[in-house]
């Protein structure tokens, strides 16, 4: 049934991150001459959002050319050795079961050829090749090609793997970026309809699958064996984080603010000197772990909770449930279980001012968990300033991975077939 097995096509990966680099750095003459788009084309990026701007922003836009497949998967790590079992393929007792039946009425309301345009094996590389970035090359069947019934089928999966707030946030940064869009003077990759499915294996109550759902500011990547799930990488972003968009009143982004201050307020003078970061500057990108950056090497930094009273552990506790929360109920439930048990070794550490109106990066990190919240500079919105300059809270970043090994489910898809296939 699978279009498309793992695939190895260097020149084409090539092709797209030197497209992202050049979205980033050489402006929009540079995407011109690469894709034949002028400035103003749909296929082109804004002017805005191709500053030239020197380096590109730390953890990457998209995996570079030939870096990683997915047989070269190791995950994030500290030092780059995999904390060994961390995971295990064991049941939750919480049902897949509407996933999977909205997953399968998805594909068969799909013609023939756009099925197998969606459709990749379940180890296939591209897992790995995802985005940010407004004007990267994505694969798969794009929601604004889809019939109002398709996307409603669409819809229906992403309800189904996701929480209440969790589509309410993901739906908000889909019409952020068509707002955007709309004040650029119209592009075809910001809109609500350019994001895009791709499905890994065949949705099963027993076999091992998942799905990419991804555009501009949002990745999911959700992987499903049996009753277990894994919601990461997951990257959520926007610019801007608040505006009105035909008539609604759209703000994302608030809780994870809002939680992150409460937990830096909680503590004392003394733990916040450990937590703010006195060798790296709070600039205009400090992300690590964004795309391209699966196998990121990452160093704890900040403060343990095993050094936090039991308030700042609560604090630290409702942090989490902001983003794990995404991800729906049941599993999130699982997932703080598998967090709450390594919670001892979760740091915390921030970058920049620390007011209730500032413009921050924080993160948490732990062997089974790193969160990444980062107020970035503004490219498309706004100030005229690119990246590398003062960041505002009008342009957020956040990603949530699953450290060692099981982003995209990979470790439990290998300990799946060295269970149930040998090895």
């Amino acid at each position: 049934m699978h279009g498309h097995t793992a695939r190895d096509p260097e020149t084409e990966r090539s092709r797209r991150w030197l497209l992202n680099r050049a979205l980033l750095l050489g402006g929009a003459a540079a995407v011109a001459a690469m894709t034949g788009c002028s400035p103003s084309s749909p296929g082109g990026a804004p002017a805005s959002a191709a500053r030239s701007s020197g380096a590109p922003p730390p953890g990457g836009a998209a995996p570079r050319p030939g870096e990683i497949s997915y047989d070269d998967f190791v995950g994030v790590t500290t030092d780059g050795k995999v904390v060994e079992d961390l995971y295990a393929v064991h049941s939750t007792g919480v049902s897949t079961a509407a996933l999977v039946k909205a997953a399968k009425a998805f594909l068969k309301g799909l013609p023939a050829a756009q099925r197998r345009e969606t459709l990749y094996d379940v180890r296939a590389d591209e897992w790995l090749v995802w985005s940010n970035l407004d004007g990267f090359e994505r694969k798969g069947v794009r929601m604004g090609d889809l019939t109002k019934a398709q996307r409603a089928r669409g819809y229906a999966v992403l309800e189904a793997a996701l929480s209440a707030d969790g589509l309410t946030q993901t739906r908000n940064i889909m019409k952020l970026n068509a707002f955007l869009g709309e004040q650029a003077g119209g592009r075809e990759t910001l809109t609500e309809g350019h994001y895009f499915f791709t499905i890994m294996g065949t949705p099963s109550a027993t076999q091992p699958w998942g799905f990419q759902f991804e555009g501009h500011h949002l990745a999911v990547n959700y992987f499903v064996l049996k009753d277990q799930v894994v919601m990461t990488p997951t990257f959520m972003g926007s610019e801007p984080t608040s505006a009105t968009y035909r008539g609604e009143r759209i703000t994302v982004f608030t809780r994870e603010t809002e939680a992150g201050l409460a937990l830096l307020h909680a503590l004392t003078p003394e733990q916040r000197a450990e937590v703010i970061s006195t060798t790296e500057v709070k600039r205009g990108a400090n992300m690590k772990a964004g795309a391209g950056a699966d196998n990121l090497r990452l160093p704890y930094a900040g403060l343990p909770a095993s050094r936090f009273t039991p308030e700042q552990r609560d604090k630290l506790l409702d942090l989490l449930r902001v983003y794990i929360g995404y991800q729906d109920e049941g599993h999130a439930a699982v997932r703080m279980k598998e967090v709450e048990e390594h919670l001892d070794q979760t740091y915390f550490c921030w970058l920049g001012e620390t007011g209730d109106d500032s413009a921050f990066y924080y993160r948490v990190h732990s062997p089974v968990v790193l969160i990444e919240y980062d107020a970035q500079a503004p490219i498309a919105y706004g100030d005229e300033r690119g990246p590398g300059e003062e960041p505002t809270r009008q342009h957020i970043h956040t990603v949530v991975r699953t450290p060692n090994g099981n982003d995209y489910g990979a470790d439990l898809l290998r300990l799946h077939l060295e269970t149930d296939h040998g090895s």
